[in-house]
């Protein structure tokens, strides 16, 4: 994690922006002043003769200047070639050849000429060359013969083009030619081999020459090799050999120079340019190149080492780096050096370059002409592109070596000088005018301008004027003060204000003002003070594995005014947000990281007016990339050196290297393991097997994982020995009862040791004096037939190959095949245990009868039926085993109360032997298992049912029923209570005791034996106390909470409509003739209209109020309809009776009171109730 500090970019414009803030004024363009060349060609000038030519000079003045030019110091005569034209306001020359005409008719020297009333400019002196790409020679060239181990250089003699080709060497079939630091190409474009070898010539050598404007590539033709050697095949296996020059009868040389020669040379180079200084040299073994400078180190800045250190470039050269450099070549021979003596000299560069000169009549001053150069240059003075010597005197002009002094300056004065420094390098040309002008102050820039700055940055204000004499300029702040100059101000020649470090108190109104002796100007610019863009939560470097999720922070803190950006760079390259990528407001993610995803982060936070950066890496790791470059040396019969180069780590250190091998021969193709080495070695020393073609692999494995393998190594085969082991898991097993298999496990291409592996199988019966037999196969197994049965026999396997016999084998014993039994056991006796289990003994039969290897005993039994008539039984048959040889054994989870058969064998490798004499035993009765489907319900809060069903197994007579149960209330349990039943009963109806406990009840079938296996219910929770449970746990769910509001607020909204309808209600009309009349007693009668009071909003008799407050009508023949006639009763919305009394005919007045009422807002209101 980093916060990056600024570019370098921006202390170079800083640096430009002072510099361009100390130069001179410029003159309005609306002003009268001399030409100015703005625009010109470089002085070597090189076409395409394809194209037309174009010369640019461009200029400006007041008024606008006019333009011609010379050619090779003679005035060039536009008009008279009509191929030639100049570009309408400029000075530019465009020569067509589209109607045809050749360019190289136009080559030489060329200068434009600006010219108006108040002087003239010129251009610099442009070399007008057109670009050349001769063709190659025609050449036969010869097989070029040399020695292997001597030197070579196949030169290349390119055209000559314009400018110089670039060089390059391939061979015929355009494959480029592999350079090392034995072969390379010179910069002078030749071919070097330090030592040819006989792989050279594998391939031809063709020079090609690449030239730049007419993108065409020349090819030499080809050279061929021949190679004369001692060692005329090109062996392979020598490559890796540790002295291959002395494998292959090459002598060993001392180095000698091939370029340059003998022990000295020097060198001439221009200031500003690159230095290149190179050394070749021959040699065997190839020798290596150093590079010294006597008397001190080499510029590391500026040094680099090129083309396998055969070449030394220094940059920006500077008279600092004259000198003596030698190189020293050297092998294990021996060394030479060569000095190169390095010149440095110089084309003319400014030490003072002329600049315009702007006054008022009667002022001084000066033109200076400064320049440097080695040789020293000359300076020569022009006004208006003529020798200063022959214009017109001028009194008040004087002429100081590189200087020309101006006093009291009049308008005639006016003119353009040109300073021409030149040495035999070079030469430099610059244009300086003296104008003279009387103008009082003027403002160049806009009015009222608003700057934006950050709190504590440095910062300038500019205030670009004019004037002659140069106006005087101060500043000052918000109208008031004294000028700012000085301290934390700084103002320059131009007029700009700098501020070296911006405060908040900084902020307000500057006003300029520029004075001379015509008057004064001024103008004003508001300054706003911005806080920086601050990351402070900066993105942290991070280690992290390939596969998983990175997260960059980068939370910014900005001023609230300015528009935040923010974006991030990679390796200081745009980011691409690619689809495992996230970019959000604060942080970066990367998903499913990659190794390509490695590098250096950057989070650029940026406003109009400023950025911060903050800098991170990511270490991502990875599997180890695959080792390479394999090399076998140290070859012996039975090891060898495996090399390797290892391959990037990925940023995980590598762990172990596994050495693999493949052979050719038996498992072609496959890869096997052959070793394991630590992660710190890159060299081991491989045991051998003889008589195996190898081919090696190599594979790195770190934390992360394993790499690749690496390329297989080159084939290297052992010689061959007889095997030094035999075959193993050797075995010998009767398939059939009249033949033995000898199988044996085979022997891998590494214990094979020589060709035609093959084995001597013998074989013979075990204690007898019998001679062996004896076979050879190229298996793994043989088959002897015509065995007896189950005969044992001694067996030995023997490997062989072509140079001998392996060691003695051992001798395992093995048997001949098997056949049935042929005796069953005999007096098999059973004793009965209990219930479920019985004991067998039995005699054993003769070891002769059983004719193979005894395996076991065995019983098969099964149950014939059950005591109890009704009930039916499975006969499957059943088995229990007895390995080995034993006499007695038991036979358990029999069911009881059932009648039994069973029958003995016995068992070798083969099969059973004859059954037994069929055995009958009955079990006797035991204990019943559970009552199957025993259900408990409550049909109401005094009494609970139960109902099952009888055992699936009853085991025996059922006897009864036992049922134990207990009442509990929480954890409250009660005393325990005991029914029994007797065994047809399946039902029982308890009364409960109350009707809040619950019951827990066990129930178990009996026979004579016991109870059997209880089952185990529980009574279903009373109603109420379920309510009260649910209410328990409902009443704390959000959603029952907000429910309840809702019913609450929706019974306020009913009581409030209810309450208004009521305060409604008054009186109403009715009729003086009524089908039910009221009583004498009633005061409401005299005047025809009666009043609801509270009775009316009780409930009617014969109605109750339900859970929910409504009320529910009775089953009762009472109905409303009765107290009016065909049923003309009303109800309200609500439920409640309106109590409407009257005849059918009344309806309508009473209809038309409601219909009027329906538009107020409480009947609205009431209507939504």
């Amino acid at each position: 994690m980093a916060r990056q500090q600024p570019s370098p970019w921006v202390h170079t414009a800083f640096l430009f922006c002072l510099l361009s803030l100390s130069g001179t004024i410029e003159i309005p363009m609306d002003l009268s002043q001399p030409p100015t060349i703005t625009k010109q060609s470089v002085k070597d000038h090189i076409v395409d003769p394809r194209d037309n030519i174009l010369i640019e000079c461009e200029a400006k003045g007041n008024p606008a200047p006019s333009f011609h030019w010379t050619r090779n110091s003679r005035f060039f005569n536009i008009a008279k070639d009509p191929r030639v034209s100049m570009r309408r306001r400029s000075g530019t020359l465009v020569i067509d050849f589209r109607s045809g005409g050749r360019p190289e008719e136009y080559e030489g020297e060329y200068q434009c000429f600006a010219r108006n009333k108040f002087g003239t400019a010129l251009s610099n002196r442009i070399r007008l060359q057109v670009s050349k790409s001769p063709l190659w020679p025609k050449e036969n060239l010869d097989p070029v013969v040399v020695q292997e181990g001597a030197p070579l250089t196949l030169q290349c003699n390119p055209p000559p083009g314009l400018p110089s080709p670039v060089i390059f060497w391939m061979s015929s079939s355009m494959e480029p030619i592999t350079q090392d630091k034995r072969v390379s190409q010179g910069h002078n474009g030749d071919l070097y081999f330090s030592n040819v070898m006989l792989q050279d010539m594998q391939t031809d050598y063709s020079c090609n020459a690449r030239f730049h404007f007419t993108h065409t590539i020349q090819q030499k033709n080809p050279f061929n090799l021949k190679v004369l050697t001692n060692h005329p095949y090109n062996d392979s296996s020598l490559r890796n050999h540790p002295d291959m020059y002395s494998a292959r009868g090459v002598a060993e040389r001392t180095p000698s120079f091939m370029y340059p020669q003998g022990t000295a040379s020097s060198q001439m180079v221009l200031r500003g340019m690159d230095l290149l200084l190179e050394c070749i040299a021959s040699g065997v073994p190839t020798p290596d190149i150093a590079w010294y400078k006597k008397g001190g180190d080499l510029p590391s800045d500026k040094a680099k080492f090129e083309n396998f250190n055969k070449a030394l470039r220094i940059t920006n050269v500077s008279e600092e780096d004259s000198g003596e450099y030698f190189c020293l070549a050297s092998n294990k021979m021996g060394s030479i050096r060569h000095t190169i003596s390095v010149r440095v000299k110089a084309a003319p560069y400014w030490l003072d370059e002329p600049k315009n000169l702007i006054l008022a009549p009667g002022e001084d001053g000066r033109l200076v002409c400064r320049a440097n150069g080695n040789p020293k240059p000359t300076v020569q003075w022009m006004v208006n592109g003529e020798p200063l010597q022959s214009a017109p005197p001028n009194p008040n002009r004087e002429v100081a070596g590189d200087t020309i002094i101006f006093r009291d300056t009049q308008i005639s004065s006016r003119a353009v000088y040109q300073c021409n420094t030149s040495n035999e390098h070079g030469y430099l040309l610059a244009n300086a005018f003296v104008s003279v002008l009387d103008v009082p102050p003027r403002m160049l820039s806009p009015r009222n301008q608003l700057i934006r700055v950050i709190l504590y940055n440095r910062t300038r204000l500019d205030c670009p004027f004019f004037g002659s004499p140069i106006p005087t300029l101060r500043w000052f702040k918000n109208g008031q003060g004294s000028n700012l100059d000085g301290g934390n101000y700084h103002v320059y020649e131009n007029g700009s204000l700098e501020i070296k470090m911006i405060r908040k108190e900084d902020q307000g109104i500057y006003t300029c003002v520029a004075t001379n002796i015509l008057g004064k100007a001024e103008n004003q610019v508001r300054l706003e003070v911005k806080d920086p863009t601050r990351i402070y939560r900066m993105p942290e470097d991070q280690v992290a594995k390939r596969g998983t999720t990175v997260q960059l922070e980068c939370r910014v803190k900005h001023d609230p005014s300015l528009k935040l950006t923010v974006s991030w760079l990679k390796d200081d390259e745009p980011l691409y947000i690619g689809n495992r990528m996230k970019k959000e407001e604060d942080s970066l993610t990367i998903f499913g990281v990659a190794e390509r995803d490695q590098g250096s982060y950057t989070c650029v936070a940026s406003t109009e007016l400023d950025q911060d950066l903050a800098k991170a890496y990511l270490t991502v790791l990875g599997r180890p990339e695959r080792p390479r470059d394999l090399e076998l040396t140290d070859l012996a019969e039975r090891s060898v050196r495996l090399t390797w180069i290892p391959g990037d780590d990925n940023n995980s250190p590598i762990t172990d290297y596994v050495v693999q091998f493949e052979e050719d021969q038996f498992q072609p193709g496959v890869w096997h393991d052959h070793s394991k080495f630590p992660g710190s070695v890159n060299s081991a020393v491989l045991q051998l097997s003889p008589y195996v073609n190898y081919q090696f692999r190599v594979i790195a494995i770190n934390e992360v994982g394993s790499s690749h393998p690496s390329l297989p190594s080159e084939r290297y085969r052992t010689s061959g020995a007889p095997p030094e082991s035999n075959p193993s898991d050797v075995k010998g097993e009767g398939t059939r009862k009249n033949n033995m298999e000898i199988t044996w496990t085979p022997m891998n291409a590494t214990s094979a040791f020589g060709p035609n592996l093959r084995y001597i199988v013998k074989w013979r019966r075990r204690e007898t004096r019998e001679t062996w037999n004896n076979v050879t196969v190229w298996g793994s197994r043989y088959v002897v037939g015509q065995t007896p049965v189950y005969v044992p026999y001694e067996i030995r396997v023997q490997a062989e190959n072509d140079f001998g016999k392996g060691p003695e084998p051992g001798t395992v014993i093995g048997y001949s095949g098997e056949d049935y039994p042929r005796a069953a056991p005999t007096d098999v006796k059973i004793r009965v245990l209990n219930s479920t289990a019985i004991s067998l003994q039995w005699n054993r039969v003769y070891p002769d009868t059983v004719q193979g290897q005894l395996r076991e005993y065995r019983a098969y039994y099964w149950r014939e039926s059950s005591l109890l008539k009704s009930l039916w039984v499975s006969q499957k048959r059943q088995q229990a085993s007895f390995p080995g040889d034993r006499l007695r054994g038991v036979v358990s989870r029999l069911f009881p109360y059932s009648n039994y058969k069973l029958e003995m064998v016995v068992v070798n490798g083969r099969g059973d032997g004859p059954r037994s004499e069929t055995k009958a035993f009955t079990t006797p009765e035991g204990v019943p298992s559970a009552p199957r489907r025993f259900r408990v319900r409550q049909p109401n809060l005094e009494t609970i049912n139960l109902e099952w069903d009888h055992p699936e197994h009853p085991n025996g007579i059922l006897t009864g029923y036992t049922l134990k149960y207990v009442a509990f209330n929480g954890t409250k349990v009660g005393k325990q209570i005991v029914e029994n039943f007797s065994p047809n009963q399946t039902k029982f109806t308890m009364q409960r005791a109350d009707p809040v406990s619950r019951y827990r009840f066990s129930l178990s079938a009996r026979t004579q034996v016991g109870s059997g296996e209880a089952v185990t219910e529980e009574s279903p929770a009373p109603p109420n106390q379920a309510y009260t449970n649910n209410q328990a746990d409902i009443a704390t769910q959000g959603w029952f909470i907000g429910l309840m509001c809702a019913v609450a607020l929706l019974v306020l909204i009913l009581l409030i409509v209810c309450f208004i309808k009521r305060s409604r209600g008054g009186k109403y009309p009715v009729r003086e003739k009524k089908d039910v009349p009221l009583g004498p007693e009633d005061p409401k009668e005299e005047d025809g209209s009666f009043d609801y009071s509270d009775e009316d909003n009780k409930p009617l008799q014969g109605s109750q109020t339900s859970l929910d407050g409504t009320i529910k009508q009775q089953e009762s023949d009472d109905s409303l309809v009765d107290y009016g006639e065909g049923g003309e009763g009303q109800f309200n919305e609500d439920g409640s009776f309106i109590g409407q009394y009257t005849v059918k005919k009344d309806k309508e007045e009473t209809e038309g009171n409601e219909s009027s009422e329906a538009t107020s807002p409480v009947n609205a209101i009431y209507s939504l109730a």
